[in-house]
């Protein structure tokens, strides 16, 4: 009923009130909601869902060519360009340049595009790489 209540979804993080599962039920039974989400249960009922929201597409693109020795760069505004807005996700097998051409990319915008902000999400990365990363 609490699920019904505050129109709750899966991935949703619940803190109450609970109680010990009775004689024939498997689960503890939540019987106060104290927080929805880290924010009070009046907020959650008015939250908007994601797939209600409206997507901006980037209209604006980066130019990644900066120096005429650098390839990636150019080869990325021919065949990927990025625009602003934009996330990307760099799939591919270990050793393989990964690093080095998001690295490329990195530089190429804060160069080019002084205004911007630059946020880089590394995921299990190296320590080493990690600091060259922030270099």
């Amino acid at each position: 009923s609490q699920i019904r209540r505050f129109d709750l979804r899966t991935g949703d993080t619940v803190s109450g009130q609970i109680r010990p599962p009775k004689e024939g039920e498997r689960y503890f039974a939540l019987i106060k909601v104290d927080a929805i989400n880290f924010e009070p249960p009046e907020e959650a009922r008015n939250k908007i869902f994601f797939d209600n929201l409206t997507p901006l597409y980037p209209n604006e693109r980066f130019k990644l060519e900066t120096t005429r020795d650098n390839f990636s760069g150019r080869v990325m505004d021919l065949l990927t360009p990025i625009g602003k807005g934009q996330r990307g996700l760099i799939v591919a097998p270990p050793r393989t340049g990964k690093t080095m051409l998001l690295q490329n990319i990195a530089n190429s915008i804060t160069t080019n595009q002084p205004e911007v902000t630059l946020i880089v999400l590394l995921i299990d990365e190296r320590p080493e790489e990690v600091t060259d990363m922030q270099r």
